[in-house]
């Protein structure tokens, strides 16, 4: 027993002794202050008896845990030296008091690894919010462009109608008399100096590589837009320059004017002095299919060759769709 005793009072002498001598030496602040003393608490408690008091205790942690002294200010130093210092002369009812002034640590950076973290989580959490929408709206214009093209039809234009005109023998000729017929029809007038020519001579090339090539029966019509110059004579002179199955047409003011209306084609004249005058009007041909309705228009960019296999182009597209 007295050996137990002795041993217990030469471990607390060396205790004392350490205690003094770290009492003279600045103490600088441990690193993770918040964390390290909690988990060494106990293991502390075990070695230093609890007669010491928390001040020798904080003193003792610090000792053990302060090696990282080159990040600690110098006026860090010289005032936790003082507080050491003064701690020492005071007396052990205020030790708990000295013992938080000096166990406080360095504060850390303004930015911790919770924040930093948060700060990554709500950066992530963003830019998969926007990619997703962004996804999300090229995926709507996709299927509304998808959409579109495979939306039903809206029917055939409104091109053609029934009409009443005479042709270039004297005879009154309908829309009926050209059913079960392809036919491609020009509206133009004949004293038109180069346009019309020129594409009437188109036309009638067309047709007769059209029968060449696939065997197919084109009517070639002419429709006069100047019905106050061309009579029934000046349409028959005119048409037997360019082909011998060119139907010629025309008729009065309004005929004319409603025809022209039907087949959405526009006429009117120009520069007129005396009798002498030209008439500005669409060039255009339209291919109607042998029920009289409006397959296609061509227009003036439309060589012999484009025409002709346009035409049949269209032609066998009917007829495969029947």
């Amino acid at each position: 027993m007295a050996n137990i005793i002795s041993r217990n009072v030469n471990h607390l002498r060396y205790v004392n002794l350490c205690l003094s001598r770290f009492r003279r030496l600045p103490i600088p602040s441990p690193p993770l202050a918040d964390t390290t003393p909690l988990r060494t608490l106990p293991l502390l408690q075990s070695v230093v008896p609890l007669g010491f008091g928390i001040q020798s205790l904080g003193i003792y942690q610090r000792c053990l845990f302060g090696t990282s002294t080159a990040s600690v200010k110098p006026e860090n130093q010289a005032s936790n030296s003082s507080g050491e210092a003064n701690s020492g002369n005071g007396n052990h009812s205020g030790g708990s008091h000295q013992s938080s002034e000096s166990g406080k640590s360095v504060r850390g950076g303004p930015v911790s690894w919770l924040s930093f973290l948060l700060l990554i989580a709500t950066g992530a959490g963003l830019i998969f919010y926007y990619d997703k929408q962004k996804k999300q709206h090229i995926e709507e214009i996709t299927n509304a462009s998808e959409a579109v093209k495979q939306g039903p039809s809206v029917g055939q234009a409104a091109i053609g109608g029934p009409f009443n005109l005479m042709n270039h023998d004297g005879k009154h000729v309908t829309e009926k008399d050209l059913l079960g017929k392809w036919t491609l029809i020009y509206f133009g007038f004949t004293h038109c100096p180069d346009i019309c020519p020129e594409e009437i001579q188109k036309l009638a090339a067309a047709i007769d590589k059209i029968k060449e090539k696939a065997g197919i029966e084109i009517v070639p019509v002419f429709i006069s837009v100047d019905p106050e110059r061309d009579t029934v004579e000046q349409v028959a002179e005119y048409v037997k320059e360019f082909h011998p199955k060119l139907i010629g047409l025309t008729g009065t003011p309004d005929e004319i004017r409603n025809v022209a209306r039907a087949y959405r084609v526009y006429y009117m004249k120009t520069a007129e002095e005396d009798s002498d005058y030209l008439v500005d009007h669409s060039i255009v041909m339209y291919l109607m299919g042998p029920d009289m309705q409006f397959v296609k228009f061509f227009g003036k960019n439309n060589d012999v060759d484009s025409l002709t296999d346009g035409v049949i182009k269209e032609i066998k597209h009917k007829q495969y769709k029947k």
